[in-house]
């Protein structure tokens, strides 16, 4: 009992209980959970014409909006959830109860997009009149707020090459402007980072979890150039010179004065949307049209040129200018376009697609520089599953040996429980910092904590030899012990921090994972927990000795 007290009101042991209590409440563990949480929702979808909005960007797990009930069935995992929905039938109402609000949303058919041609990237979008598709990509939900890397929870990963050498601020401006066209077009838990490995070579990692590749691909590969032009003379551009694009259901989507029609066999549809232009490209599209003509086409008057749409070089659209425009700077104009398809739904589709993409450009703005992809991966969720499984049971397998080998090695309580609350608490200290820090635990991250692990048995296993030496007792007391022990611990954590620096940009920066989460775990157990289990032992072993 004394002993107790002794070390629960040590200063060292005091820190590593302070410590491992912020992780634990930054970790924020819930096993009853229930639910499925929203991952993304699909823009003009009907989830998100309902109200529900995509969580965002790198928001704590926790935090994101989880779906509990459709149509009063509860939700308690994705199985529920797409079982469900398979079960739905279109054009009906279905309520959805979350534990932020409730939503009634009217259904629509099912959309897949297919690569017809590996050589030339050409898709086609299948519309499948036979399954709903609410818009919602869910999953189930979390527990904790440790987060995931792409290798435990499935997603893409793209590793991007500048086509020429970028400056620092062309480098933070690409970094945002990805982020955002990422961010805007309707994906989170998302990981935009400059890596480079040791050959110099600069890249960009983006990884989503959840998400499409081609998807992924199509928004972050191009630069993405928008121009509207009045012949060949540029009026205004995505990004600085539109200071609002319309997303909303009342102001985009399907013109509802063309809609969607058939001609030759197939089908197309016509988008609109609405947005502003800053005062500069109002002047400058006053000052282009001032001389036109005006012309009469179907009782309705126009001027003699058009207004031409170029992304990335590419003609896409062509609007009529309205006569009433001719030399005045109005900031309001309307976008349009089209999409095509074999069925109307398909055509419907493409049309909302293109016109996100559009959006997003404009209000993104292009990338100062070309990206080239070097490596896309896709990562099935299910691998991450079994992965984090297998690593549990392993991990409670190593605990199990570690604590009977020391056991037998020392033949003493009074170390191997120490060792085993010490190897335990550096752990979900680890997992703590990773938590408020917002970094992902992927494989890398995992081999790093065994790396920690090892090298802990490591450092406790000196601190323990050291303090048993009998043969030195009488030249030694019990500070000069651990002060040796340290010195020993000290030279390997400086020569492990070394050796670790490297590995934060060998292999383009994805071995970072790894580096990083020895750095952190590492230096937990010098400054933390190995000052703590010294004291412990210390206390324990004092009077047997």
């Amino acid at each position: 009992m004394n002993n107790a007290k002794k070390i629960f009101t040590n200063v060292r042991v005091i820190i590593m209980l302070v410590a491992l209590l912020l992780a634990v409440v930054a970790i924020s563990p819930n096993p009853f959970i229930k639910g499925v949480s929203i991952r993304s929702v699909d823009i003009d979808s009907p989830a998100s014409l309902a109200g529900i909005e995509s969580p965002k960007p790198n928001s704590n797990p926790m935090s994101k909006e989880r779906i509990i009930s459709i149509n009063n069935e509860p939700i308690n995992d994705v199985n529920d959830y797409y079982s469900f929905e398979s079960s739905l039938k279109v054009n009906r109402t279905v309520l959805i109860k979350t534990n932020k609000a409730t939503y009634r949303i009217l259904t629509e058919y099912k959309t897949e997009e297919i690569i017809i041609n590996e050589t030339t990237n050409e898709t086609r979008t299948i519309v499948h009149d036979d399954a709903i598709d609410l818009g919602l990509n869910v999953y189930n939900s979390p527990t904790t707020n440790i987060r995931k890397g792409l290798d435990l929870q499935g997603g893409t990963r793209v590793l991007l090459e500048p086509e020429r050498e970028v400056t620092k601020d062309e480098m933070d401006i690409v970094l945002t402007n990805i982020k955002e066209r990422l961010n805007v077009y309707g994906l989170s838990d998302i990981v935009v980072r400059p890596v480079s490995d040791l050959s110099g070579n600069h890249y960009i990692l983006i990884e989503v979890a959840g998400a499409n590749e081609e998807e992924v691909k199509e928004l972050v590969s191009g630069q993405g150039k928008f121009e509207a032009k009045i012949a060949d003379d540029v009026v205004f551009r995505g990004g600085n010179d539109i200071t609002y694009v319309c997303r909303s259901a009342d102001c985009s989507g399907i013109d509802p004065n063309t809609g969607c029609g058939q001609s030759n066999g197939d089908w197309f549809c016509r988008f609109r949307f609405s947005i502003s232009l800053s005062p500069e490209a109002a002047r400058r599209q006053a000052e282009r049209t001032k001389d036109l003509e005006i012309i009469s086409e179907n009782n309705n008057e126009y001027l003699n040129e058009t207004l031409d749409l170029y992304l990335d070089d590419q003609n896409v659209d062509s609007l009529n200018i309205g006569a009433e425009l001719k030399g005045s700077d109005v900031t309001d104009i309307l976008i349009s376009g089209s999409g095509a398809g074999s069925t109307k739904q398909e055509a419907k589709f493409n049309s909302l697609e293109s016109m996100k993409r559009l959006q997003t450009i404009l209000i993104t703005g292009s990338l100062p520089v070309k990206l080239d992809i070097v490596k896309t991966d896709t990562i099935s969720p299910s691998l991450g599953q079994e992965f984090v499984k297998n690593a549990l049971f392993i991990g409670i397998l190593v605990v199990i040996v570690v604590s009977l080998i020391v056991f037998i090695r020392y033949r003493k309580i009074e170390i191997s429980l120490p060792m085993i609350i010490n190897l335990v608490s550096e752990v979900i200290i680890i997992f703590g910092i990773a938590a408020l820090i917002g970094w992902n635990i992927d494989i890398a991250a995992i081999a790093g904590i065994i790396i920690v692990v090892g090298t802990g048995v490591d450092h406790l296993i000196v601190i323990s030899d050291e303090l048993l030496r009998k043969e030195q007792q009488v030249f030694f007391n019990w500070k000069q012990r651990i002060n040796n022990a340290f010195f020993i611990i000290m030279a390997a954590y400086f020569t492990t921090f070394v050796a670790m620096l490297p590995l934060m940009r060998a292999g383009a920066g994805l071995l970072k994972g790894f580096a990083i989460t020895t750095l952190i775990g590492i230096s937990v157990g010098v400054f933390i927990t190995r000052p703590a289990f010294a004291a412990m032992v210390e206390i324990l072993l004092k009077d047997k000795l």
